[in-house]
């Protein structure tokens, strides 16, 4: 029961994770402070995953939470880096302006931000190492995917092909 409550609390928040992307190519009427109350809520739901699966010790505790917070200011970077991404698509799309050549830009931007994704969180592994023991470190970093995966799953079901 307990695994069905986290898995369906996992889902709940990708849901709303992708939300952030996506709506400030779809709406821009809603006002800022709301969205950064989302931001905030999501922010924290996400960090009580993480604290409820990853099983700390106090001294991991001391030692995991601040690489945690460095890691997730460096990581909303990429995710302001997608969300503009998929803005620039939209609006290519929604202005029937989108040409090979926005094709090529879009398309080369999006593997420079997978490339970052994969490169900050290389940085992160010999800190979170000094944090936590090999196995927590897999743990999180699995956490920290399978997170990932399902907001990027909801992105990619909002986002229409190319045509």
């Amino acid at each position: 029961m307990e695994r069905i409550r986290k898995t369906t609390f996992v889902l709940t928040l990708a849901a709303a994770m992708a939300v952030l992307f996506v709506t400030p190519v779809v709406s821009q009427d809603k006002p800022v402070d709301n969205m950064q109350i989302l931001r905030d809520k999501i922010k924290a739901d996400k960090k009580l995953i993480v604290a409820a699966n990853m099983e700390l010790t106090e001294p991991e505790a001391k030692a995991f939470w601040p690489v945690y917070e460095a890691y997730q200011k460096e990581l909303a970077a990429i995710n302001q880096r997608i969300g503009s991404l998929i803005g620039r698509y939209a609006e290519a799309v929604r202005n029937k302006a989108f040409t090979d050549k926005k094709a090529k830009q879009l398309t080369t931007e999006l593997l420079h931000i997978q490339k970052a994704e994969a490169e900050l969180q290389a940085s992160y592994l010999p800190k979170l190492s000094k944090a936590l023991p090999p196995k927590k470190v897999a743990r999180y970093l699995q956490i920290e995917n399978k997170i990932r995966a399902v907001v990027k799953y909801e992105l990619a079901a909002e986002i229409p092909l190319v045509e």
